[in-house]
């Protein structure tokens, strides 16, 4: 890896250049899941050159690069308007901060809510089933007990009652999404809102997914039900500029109905003879090139360009879900409230994991989605604007990967592997179990990941949400090897 002399620049860049070749491609409108292309000529060249200028510069202390400072402000002060804070608003004090991405977003609105309550001991969080996994990463790291709520298999939504039920005298913080990642809907945030306002709770929004969509998509007609700071008990959003906002990985941004409500997300450590540690976030050294790279987005697109990219979004959704309503076998999950198409199949006989892989040898990437509780399996297409000029091979392309994927007909794992997969407990997972199961998988970590996942997905399918934690780490463990 480094070269005793070192290696020619332009010989880096091509082992780069040659390496990324084995990605999913970012642009191109083919890629439903992981990144967001607006397609607009000029815009990577312009966040990469303020990335550029900004790498070098370190938000650890916004006194030292003012720059920083001032750009991070401005972001905050877009999302806030966007999301009905700021002056004029009912939450005209609204406040805020720039995190690494959701994941960051939504771990410091539970350190806040649970800060915020020292007195207790036991802290809880109250989260639909449907909400984001980070919420449970955050519980796991911040030792806060994690309730969960169920949705409804129909509307795929919890009901405010069942939140309302969930909240305990330990509860810190209620969560609900606009929307969901995994189906693209609203939860009925103003109800749940209340119902945690009663409590005496706050109640965080997590809009990474869709923030910097639904106001817009609201402007174009879309029927977007209440869920920003116009509704009452809504005392914390999340958004992430890194998606609808098309800035480049990773900016977010974390926002409170006021600076009192931020008060407990700050971390100060003073007792030690260094300089006093102020973070609003987790790291402490930050790279400025991200939030400069976000910064020049924002100011280049502008609202008219959101709005244009909004309703290209919005038409690509329209034509993928009538493209899905168009296969015999195939239904959505629900109807498209906002930038998602998800899909699941009616007939047995069609194996959506085969569909997927069919898919991908057609050069369509999604993302496939297992079983959990009542819900089936499902196809996620997470549509970006980019989408909108290819959006016409999509149809033809899907009947075909159906056909073809009836042919092949569904994966049927051998007898004793199902066996494993339903019964064993991940404790009982030993290293020559695992490395056994992944050899017959093809992930071994020799070949890197297979083509085609149709099988591991399926072992994974039918394995218990705990048995595939531990078989999805040991996994990945084994394809993340050091090269020497």
């Amino acid at each position: 890896m480094i070269d005793e002399d070192g290696v020619p620049a332009e010989r880096v860049l091509a082992e780069i250049r040659e390496l990324r070749a084995l990605d999913r491609p970012t642009h191109g409108g083919r890629l439903f899941a992981y990144v967001y292309d607006p397609a607009v000529p000029g815009l990577d060249e312009l966040a990469a050159a303020a990335h550029a200028g900004s790498a070098h510069v370190n938000g650890l202390d916004p006194t030292a690069f003012p720059s920083l400072l001032a750009m991070e402000n401005a972001l905050v002060g877009a999302a806030a308007r966007l999301l009905g804070g700021g002056p004029g608003t009912t939450a005209p004090e609204a406040v805020g901060s720039v995190t690494s991405g959701g994941t960051e977003s939504l771990i410091l609105a539970v350190k806040a809510a649970r800060d915020a309550r020292p007195e207790l001991t036991a802290p809880r969080i109250v989260v639909p089933a449907s909400g984001h996994a980070a919420f449970a990463k955050a519980a796991h790291l911040l030792g806060v007990t994690l309730d969960t709520v169920p949705v409804d298999p129909r509307t795929l939504r919890p009901a405010a009652a069942d939140v309302a039920a969930a909240i305990r005298p330990e509860t810190v913080l209620v969560a609900c999404s606009a929307p969901s990642y995994a189906h693209g809907v609203v939860d009925p945030v103003a109800e749940i809102a209340a119902a945690a306002a009663a409590a005496g709770v706050r109640c965080h929004v997590d809009a990474c997914f869709g923030g910097w969509t639904l106001p817009y998509l609201r402007r174009l007609g879309v029927p977007v039900p209440p869920f920003d700071f116009a509704v009452d008990g809504v005392t914390s959003i999340s958004v992430d500029l890194h998606k609808y906002a098309y800035a480049p990985k990773g900016v977010s941004v974390l926002l409170h109905r006021d600076p009192a409500l931020r008060a407990p997300q700050y971390f100060a450590y003073a007792d030690w003879p260094g300089y006093t540690m102020v973070n609003p976030v987790l790291a402490s050294t930050r790279s400025g090139g991200p939030i400069a790279a976000a910064y020049a987005t924002l100011r280049h697109l502008g609202d008219a360009g959101y709005l244009r990219l909004a309703a290209a979004t919005r038409d690509a959704v329209t034509a993928l879900a009538d493209a899905v309503r168009g296969v015999d076998g195939l239904r959505l999950m629900a109807e498209p409230e906002s930038t998602v198409v998800c899909l699941t199949a009616t007939d047995p006989e069609l194996d959506l994991f085969v569909l997927v892989d069919e898919l991908t040898a057609r050069g369509w990437h999604t993302q496939p989605q297992l079983r959990y509780a009542d819900l089936p399996p499902s196809v996620h297409l997470t549509v970006t604007a980019s989408v909108a000029p290819r959006v016409a091979e999509f149809g033809p392309d899907l009947a075909a990967a159906v056909a073809a994927a009836r042919a092949a007909g569904p994966v049927r794992l051998p007898a004793e592997l199902l066996a494993l997969a339903t019964a064993l407990t991940p404790q009982a997972l030993t290293p020559e179990l695992v490395a056994g199961l992944a050899a017959g998988l093809g992930l071994d970590g020799g070949r890197g990941v297979p083509e085609r996942m149709a099988v591991v997905n399926t072992l994974l399918d039918a394995a218990p949400p705990a048995l595939r934690e531990r078989l999805l780490v040991e996994f990945v463990s084994l394809l993340q090897r050091p090269t020497y």
